[in-house]
C-alpha cells in the first residue's frame, strides 16, 4: 500500500525539517524574543541600581559604626598666646611694667604656651586630667592660671554633677558643684578633628565669655575637655577667642576602660563653688589691681 502524502507532497513517513517561511513565522510567533530581551534588561538594569543603592547605604552605617564609641580615651593640646594674654592686660597702671616685662618675654619664650591633657571617659562620666608641664622660664607670668593647668575633672553627665581637684599654689581644693551651665547656638559649619566629623557651635558662659566649640556625634557623650559639655556628642575642639586659648583633640582611642578608670579625685580640701570663690578672693587680696582678672581665669 503505497505511504499517504500530506498535504504539499511530503511524506508521513519522512521528518520534517523544512524551516517555516518568514510570513508563516510572523504568524505563529509575533517577534517573542524582542520581548523577552526587553523585559530581561529591565529587570537587570532594576536589580543592579538596587543592589547599588543597598551597598552604599550599607558602605555609610559601616563607616559610622567603626567610629561609634562611648568608652576610651582623647588626648587633649591646649594652646595659650601668652604674648596676645600679656597684650591684652597693658594699660596705664602697669604699662611701667608690662611692656618691657613683655618685650623680654618675647626674648626668652615661645609665643604659645603648649600643654597636653588627657580626657577619659566611659559611658556618661568623664575625667579630666592635667599632664604636668615644665613651668614658665619667665617668673612675673608663671603664676597666672591661664599659664597653667590646675583642674583635676571629673564630670557625671547623668547626673549633672563635677567634682574638681582646684590647685591655688599649694593648695588644693575638692569643689563639688553642678555642671557648667553653657548657652549654646549651634551653627552649619563643620571641620575635622582627629579623624571626627564635627559640627560648630557657639556659647556663652560665665554670663559674658565667648565660646567657640566643635562637637561630634560621632562620639554621643555630651562631655569635653576641662568643664565643656551640654552638646549632642564630645567635644574635640574648644576656643575661648577673648582669652586666646584653645583645647583640640590630636587623639582619640576606643577602648574598655578598667574598672575606676573614671572615678572624682580625692584629695584637697571640700567645698563647693560658693566656698572656693571666696577662698579664692581672699588668697589674691594682696594682687592689688590684677586680683579681679586673676580670680576670673581661675574660673574659667
Amino acid at each position: 500500500m503505497p505511504t499517504p502524502l500530506l498535504r504539499g507532497g511530503v511524506s508521513a513517513d519522512e521528518p520534517v525539517n523544512t524551516p517555516l517561511r518568514p510570513a508563516q513565522e510572523s504568524k505563529t510567533h509575533p517577534y517573542p524574543s524582542q520581548e523577552g530581551n526587553r523585559a530581561a534588561r529591565c529587570f537587570y538594569v532594576r536589580f543592579f541600581h538596587l543592589f547599588a543603592v543597598l551597598m552604599s547605604i550599607a558602605a555609610g552605617l559601616q563607616a559610622q559604626h567603626a567610629h561609634f564609641i562611648t568608652s576610651g580615651t582623647i588626648e587633649f593640646e591646649r594652646k595659650t598666646n601668652v604674648w596676645n594674654m600679656i597684650k591684652r592686660e597693658i594699660n596705664k597702671d602697669n604699662d611701667a611694667v608690662l611692656v618691657p616685662a613683655l618685650e623680654n618675654y618675647k626674648k626668652t619664650s615661645p609665643q604659645f604656651r603648649v600643654l597636653k591633657s588627657t580626657l577619659s571617659f566611659s559611658d556618661d562620666k568623664t575625667l579630666f586630667t592635667p599632664i604636668e608641664a615644665d613651668p614658665p622660664t619667665n617668673n612675673l607670668f608663671s603664676a597666672a592660671p591661664l599659664m597653667t593647668q590646675n583642674n583635676t575633672i571629673y564630670t557625671d553627665l547623668t547626673d549633672g554633677l563635677t567634682i574638681s581637684q582646684k590647685k591655688i599654689f599649694d593648695d588644693a581644693f575638692l569643689v563639688k558643684d553642678s555642671t557648667r551651665k553653657i548657652k549654646w547656638k549651634i551653627t552649619d559649619e563643620t571641620r575635622d578633628i582627629a579623624g571626627y566629623h564635627c559640627r560648630r557651635a557657639n556659647g556663652i558662659m560665665l554670663d559674658s565669655v565667648y565660646i567657640v566649640a566643635f562637637y561630634t556625634t560621632q562620639i554621643p557623650v555630651p562631655g569635653g575637655p576641662e568643664s565643656f559639655n551640654g552638646l549632642p556628642g564630645m567635644i574635640l575642639g574648644v576656643a575661648l577667642p577673648h582669652e586666646n586659648i584653645t583645647w583640640f583633640a590630636t587623639k582619640v582611642t576606643g577602648n574598655q576602660l578598667p574598672p575606676n578608670t573614671v572615678a572624682p579625685p580625692k584629695k584637697g580640701k571640700p567645698t563647693d563653688s560658693k566656698g572656693f570663690r571666696a577662698t579664692l578672693q581672699t588668697l589674691v587680696k594682696d594682687q592689688g589691681p590684677i586680683a579681679a582678672d586673676f580670680v576670673r581665669q581661675f574660673l574659667l
